[in-house]
């Protein structure tokens, strides 16, 4: 019989540690340990749970929210996130300062 994997996941600013099973969300586990994260609609299609993957590899199927450039600098969207090795992970809103670009601020522009 097939025997589910747990791996560890580490959330910054909550200071907390989780096993999470390999076919469950992190969202999933958090919860089900006692801590509650941002939220919106459970699916991957809002970016209310965005988080930023430190360390570790996570799969997330239909995270259709975080566009190319999100997903590059680590972002991941926690309620469909399922790890494939252990994680370390800066939860919140803290975790959002480069999540969102101002389109009409240009790099070369100056003040």
């Amino acid at each position: 019989m097939y025997q589910k994997e747990y791996f560890r996941v580490d959330f910054v600013n909550s200071k907390v540690s989780i096993k999470v099973k390999s076919d469950e969300s992190i969202y999933e586990a958090a919860v089900k340990a006692g801590l509650q994260l941002p939220i919106g609609c459970k699916y991957g299609g809002c970016i209310s749970c965005a988080a930023k993957l430190r360390i570790g590899k996570v799969k997330q199927p239909g995270a259709t929210a975080l566009n190319k450039r999100q997903s590059k600098i680590g972002y991941v969207l926690l309620c469909v996130a399922k790890p494939v090795a252990d994680c370390v992970i800066e939860e919140g809103i803290e975790s959002h300062n480069e999540l969102y670009q101002n389109p009409f601020i240009s790099k070369n522009f100056k003040r």
